[in-house]
């Protein structure tokens, strides 16, 4: 079985060309090809398939809210081939059994490598260490282990996780907000909160903790990845420990990149999130700093809920944004536009560095003879309308409801297998 992807630009970059794809495999690149089927890329952007290292896909236990078949239809449609399925399910995903299902199901779905993320601790409680090792070595093959949703706030067991995670060479990731810094928290800390009588999360419960986490790890000689960075000073902290030499690593969300506090006066929970959306200079710092490496990658932190989970009110309502379908838009908008990033530093950003951290070396591959054929086509002056609804999440909480967003996904293919073209999951 043959494809040929005519009129191709990799990374956006010199004259269109073909690449052939022959078992999955990129056989040649060049002009006058030929195979048994064709995909007429038009002279589209071509990219490494997108990864996401942060992606809650709700099952098992959420079902309600989404499936890993609907989070990896949305993720096949947002340009995604691979996610990490965070693990507060229910039950958790703190042994070989759970996570293993959570491999085994998204194998059977078919449309993206779904990888299980570790609990850190048993049931992400902060008591106890979860067994690590076993999960790293069983066929559930864990790289990454996180309590995202909760930090690991107990310095100890921190340093024994990260001590663990360094002999077994995965990856701490860490949700850093100091929970006594947080206790009742509804949006960030500063004017929009106190005009709108919600109690402030400090941006410095994020700093603190990311701050001690960098000094373990610097001890342990282990990785740290610090999940959703959103605050401007985590990012001095983060720039000192990596001239340091600390293995510390970084995500940004869409969201954060693009929304501020400003959202939250009609008090829609839409806009409720984890950490909170602060303001435009903290937009603006994770802007630069995702520019310039300091942030190494845009991971969604894609959290769908169901209505009677969001539609609420704001106390009530649960924290989080569906984020897969809108990631590269929201990218698109907010680093391309403007300048900060090319098309090259897209696939660095959402395919080249998430795939590292995360172990994958068959993801976020160069456009090559010899390499895997993943790829999400880009359409880069495409625009599209937001509609929650229409979204392949089973939920629809999107912050992006009605806005036009620039750049859409033509395709993605996945192993050589298109698996979404044209805004439809391929059967």
């Amino acid at each position: 079985m043959t494809l040929l992807i005519t009129n191709a630009r990799p990374y956006g970059e010199g004259e269109p060309v073909d690449v052939l794809v022959r078992d999955g495999v990129v056989a040649e690149i060049g002009s006058g090809l030929s195979a048994d089927e064709t995909l007429d890329a038009d002279g589209l952007v071509l990219l490494p398939g997108f990864v996401d290292l942060h992606t809650h896909l709700r099952e098992p236990g959420g079902e309600e809210s989404e499936t890993i078949a609907t989070g990896s239809a949305a993720a096949a449609l947002g340009g995604f081939t691979a996610v990490f399925a965070m693990p507060n399910t229910d039950p958790v995903a703190d042994s070989d059994v759970v996570a293993l299902h959570v491999r085994r199901r998204g194998a059977e779905v078919g449309l993206v490598d779904v990888h299980p993320v570790g609990a850190v601790t048993v049931g992400l409680r902060g008591e106890r260490m979860a067994e690590l090792g076993t999960m790293a070595r069983s066929p559930a093959q864990v790289r990454m282990f996180s309590d995202d949703g909760r930090c690991v706030h107990d310095p100890l067991i921190m340093r024994r996780a990260l001590e663990y995670a360094s002999a077994l060479d995965v990856v701490i990731a860490q949700h850093a907000e100091d929970p006594r810094l947080t206790a009742g928290a509804q949006a960030n800390e500063g004017v929009v909160a106190s005009r709108l009588g919600l109690a402030g999360w400090p941006a410095t419960a994020e700093e603190t903790i990311v701050a001690r986490d960098c000094a373990l790890a610097r001890e342990a000689g282990a990785r740290l990845h610090v999940c959703h960075v959103s605050g401007a000073h985590t990012v001095d902290v983060l720039r000192a420990a990596k001239a340091a030499g600390v293995r510390v690593s970084a995500e940004v969300t869409p969201h954060h990149l693009l929304l501020t506090d400003a959202r939250l006066t009609g008090y829609d929970p839409v806009n409720k999130v984890n950490p909170p959306l602060r303001t435009g200079a903290d937009t603006e710092a994770m802007r630069t700093a995702l520019a310039e490496g300091v942030i190494d990658v845009v991971a969604t932190d894609h959290a769908p809920h169901a209505a009677q989970y969001k539609d609420t009110e704001w106390d009530a309502a649960r924290p989080g944004m569906l984020g897969l379908q809108t990631a590269l838009s929201v990218v698109a908008h907010t680093m391309v536009e403007p300048g900060l990033l090319d098309w090259r530093g897209v696939a660095r950003v959402l395919s080249e560095r998430p795939a590292e951290i995360g172990g994958l070396p068959d993801q976020g591959r160069p456009i090559a003879v010899g390499e895997p054929a993943t790829f999400a086509l880009v359409d880069p002056d495409g625009v599209w309308t937001v509609r929650g609804a229409q979204l392949a999440s089973r939920a629809s909480n999107t912050p992006y409801e009605g806005m036009r967003l620039p750049a859409t996904v033509v395709a993605t293919l996945w192993r050589g297998r298109v698996t979404a073209k044209d805004g439809k999951v391929a059967a």
